[in-house]
């Protein structure tokens, strides 16, 4: 009766094995082999890394300090901070006549110029995800511009959305058809 070549050498085929998957383990581990002397190794590319490399965040720029002295200085103020933080979500142009969502929101802004309360006095209620995408998107904006001269500040705004999602502020509009 022949053997298989398996059951003739089968210390061989489990060593072959095992170190296969030890060497495959410490691939994985990233280390690398040593080139082979007088070789020339070219630099690694970034897509052979093992590792993926996780995309830098812009740095966003402090908010420059309002020097606003009246509640209503300072809501030009934070509209700004507000554009600068959303560029691309804002409605470039007169508006249509008729919006998705209008609301009026008072914002409580500290020294620091961190967002203490929020409080709807006009909410549009026919469009909870609004209300929702507004209130997400003040918090988001924060720190706002600390206001030097007022130590604290409550500032009111009308927020004016169209139905595509972008928005103007009612402080610094270019109107409507």
């Amino acid at each position: 009766m022949k053997q298989t070549r398996s059951a003739r050498h089968p210390l061989r085929w489990a060593l072959a094995g095992f170190s296969t998957a030890v060497a495959t383990l410490l691939a994985g581990c990233g280390a690398s082999p040593s080139p082979p002397t007088g070789a020339s190794v070219a630099p690694a590319t970034p897509a052979a890394s093992a590792k993926p490399v996780a995309p830098t965040p812009t740095p966003v720029a402090p908010p420059k300090i309002s020097t606003a002295t009246t509640p209503r200085d300072y809501r030009r103020d934070a509209a700004r901070h507000l554009y600068e933080r959303n560029a691309s979500r804002i409605y470039q142009g007169k508006l249509q006549p008729n919006l998705y969502a209008v609301g009026v929101l008072e914002v409580h802004v500290d020294r620091q110029g961190l967002v203490t309360g929020l409080h709807w006095m006009r909410a549009p209620k026919h469009a909870p995800e609004v209300v929702a995408e507004i209130e997400r998107t003040v918090h988001a904006a924060a720190p706002f511009p600390p206001p030097s001269r007022l130590g604290h500040v409550t500032y009111t705004d009308t927020w004016l959305w169209d139905k595509s999602g972008q928005f103007q502020l009612d402080t610094l509009t270019e109107g409507q058809l």
